[in-house]
């Protein structure tokens, strides 16, 4: 055994019989995510190795807390997130060493007290195969192995994707927070060896991974606007689940082999059947003021994200009460537009000047869209450009900040999106995209080990027939996860930018879930329990009562429109080179502009370099389509 390291915010590991020389690369490649330090552990085993590699964002601890952290008994943790609750689990665990003053080692220390409950067996493992894939072959004697975690880590609160190995019982564990905030990302080499960590390109560092993209994924991206379930836009790489647990061990010819699989949390929608109640603002306003201030303990810089819309304009009038109650220096605001008279600036303006913050404004200009694109494709690991506001917004940030409050996730949990107010126009719009794609009949859903999709019944029509049904679709599906947390994370890290979620904390999606449907939409008014709670701050009426604006296109409408407009007739020409996906690609032109920048960028041999190339030389250093 022999830990190398440094000082979180990027994880990678390889667990099999290959080499494990490559996560020294596989760290290197997700050295954005952890510009404060770096390290590994590496173990040889019986039939193979284990190699845990990590990118370190100081935020807690600043000076200490270097992982990989090793217990006194010898389990090994990589972990990505924060855990809010940490000083109350640290009063609750005896017995239990601590080396670190940080919140991560809470995760160990809880999983050690636990698992002294356990014998320490090593069962063999043996495994079947299910594509390049090894899953055990029967329930061990103790039933499925990942069950017996579900106790210790659903006692944390927090958002997390971390790695835990244990050598006692030669068994590697795998688990992602209750809404998948923070990413975790697995694949299996052909040769039966697991590799995981925080993004693709942690993989692009393994001399055996080959990126080869899921037509049948994509098909689902461009018609439901996210990739659904566990998959990614890369064949064979697909996420661990929100709220899961796995086990992993190796057989005896060094395969890795998916021992068990739980889900510890579900997050589900129990809306009261009751007439909307506004006294129910006062709890919900509450709750997310938990959250908020959960979410201001940070040892680094942090601050604001402020759109004008009403989601963040609350998190930051939560945030300007909670600091002036403590006595402390309130955050400063960032916001992005495309123009000095852009209504998402002026009205984050207003909340700056009603709640005396610093605001902290970039005006974003066509050229540097035209610029910055190609690092934003490569940063995000997909199509979309109409949010690129995401990536200068965070690049601003970064420069005197670590951690950005942002306000993601309240459109799901409360009903803010148009589309909800006309789910049967929606589910046509999906449903004539769907059409567009004739490769159905070959496509295999597959979106991880020991799991099919979801769902394979894929129709719109079932998912989107009301409200209830949707918003469950979406929250366990993609949206969240797969759209809107991917885009905080991605372009938050590669800056070396945290991104927190308050309206996502375990108070107030608890909250939020109970509200009544007319509660989320009435009439055309959306999120009317939230405006009821926000009535009660100190915002001025015009942004409580502000209409929910689409984000992205409304930030930059003028430069996103004027590129789409200058590349869609090359696009229609690139739209070909994809096969079935054509038809909706000559649809939807800014997808086919996407597409063509994450070809050359992630399957391309230059794809490493290439993010600062300019857009016209990337979309024709294009090699075959894989």
């Amino acid at each position: 055994m022999r830990p190398i390291g440094d000082l979180v915010c990027g994880i990678s590991g390889i667990f099999g019989n290959n080499s494990p020389e490559a996560i020294d690369e596989m760290v290197r490649c997700l050295a954005h995510r952890g510009p404060d330090g770096k390290g590994h552990f590496v173990e040889n085993l019986a039939s193979g190795t284990i190699s845990l590699g990590h990118s370190r964002l100081a935020i807690r601890d600043i000076s200490g807390s270097s992982q990989p952290i090793i217990s006194e008994k010898g389990r090994v943790l990589i972990q990505n997130g924060e855990i809010y609750n940490s000083d109350t689990l640290r009063e609750s665990i005896t017995g239990y060493n601590w080396t670190t003053s940080g919140d991560s080692e809470a995760i160990l220390a809880l999983h050690e007290m636990h698992m002294g409950n356990f014998p320490k067996h090593i069962a063999p493992v043996s495994g079947k195969s299910l594509g390049h894939i090894r899953i055990s072959n029967s329930a061990s004697e103790n039933g499925n192995p990942a069950e017996k975690h579900i106790s210790w880590v659903s006692r944390l609160d927090g958002i997390w994707g971390f790695a835990l190995w244990d050598p006692s019982i030669q068994e590697l564990i795998l688990c992602r927070d209750p809404l998948g905030v923070k990413p975790l990302i697995r694949h299996v080499l052909r040769e039966g060896t697991l590799i995981f960590g925080s993004e693709i390109k942690a993989f692009h560092g393994h001399p055996e991974f080959t990126p080869i993209p899921d037509l049948g994924a994509l098909a689902l991206r461009l018609a439901y606007e996210y990739p659904l379930d566990r998959s990614t836009l890369f064949s064979g790489v697909t996420n661990v689940g929100q709220g899961t647990i796995e086990t992993w061990g190796l057989d005896e010819g060094g395969n890795a082999v998916l021992t068990g699989i739980t889900t510890y949390c579900s997050s589900a929608f129990q809306p009261s059947n009751s007439p909307h109640d506004p006294n129910q603002s006062g709890l919900l306003l509450e709750s997310l003021r938990e959250g908020v201030a959960d979410r201001m303990e940070s040892e680094a810089p942090l601050g604001l994200v402020l759109s004008g819309g009403l989601d963040s304009s609350l998190i930051a009038a939560l945030a300007k009460e909670h600091s002036e109650e403590h006595s402390n220096e309130t955050p400063e605001c960032w916001t992005v537009a495309g123009s000095e008279d852009n209504p998402d600036l002026q009205a984050a303006q207003l909340v700056a000047k009603s709640l005396d913050l610093s605001l902290n404004s970039k005006i974003i200009s066509e050229d540097d869209m035209w610029k910055g694109l190609p690092r934003f494709v490569w940063n995000g690991e997909d199509l979309d450009l109409t949010v690129f506001f995401w990536q200068p917004l965070f690049e601003k940030m970064s420069k005197d900040v670590k951690v950005g409050i942002c306000g993601q996730g309240a459109d799901e949990l409360h009903g803010g999106y148009s589309r909800y107010r006309n789910l049967a126009k929606h589910s046509e719009i999906i449903q004539n995209r769907m059409d567009q794609y004739d490769g159905w009949s070959q496509f295999q859903p597959f979106c991880g080990p020991a799991h099919n999709w979801i769902d394979d019944n894929f129709s719109p029509k079932q998912h989107f027939s009301d409200l209830p049904k949707t918003l469950q679709f979406e929250l366990d599906r993609g949206q969240l996860t797969n759209f809107q947390l991917r885009l905080a994370d991605r372009h938050g890290m590669a800056t070396g930018l945290e991104s927190r979620v308050p309206f996502l904390s375990k108070s107030h999606r608890e909250a939020s879930f109970s509200i009544s449907m007319d509660g989320r939409i009435n009439g055309d008014f959306e999120k009317i329990a939230l405006r009821e709670a926000a009535s009660k701050t100190k915002l001025p009426e015009k942004i409580v009562s502000r209409p929910k604006m689409p984000a992205g296109t409304l930030t930059t409408p003028d430069h996103i429109q004027s590129l789409i407009d200058e590349l869609t007739p090359h696009a229609m020409e690139w739209a070909d080179d994809y096969g079935k996906l054509a038809p909706l690609l000559n649809k939807q032109p800014d997808m086919a502009i996407g597409i063509r920048l994450f070809h050359s960028l992630h399957f391309t041999d230059s794809r490493y370099n290439n993010s600062s190339g300019d857009i016209f030389s990337l979309v024709e250093d294009v090699g075959h389509w894989p």
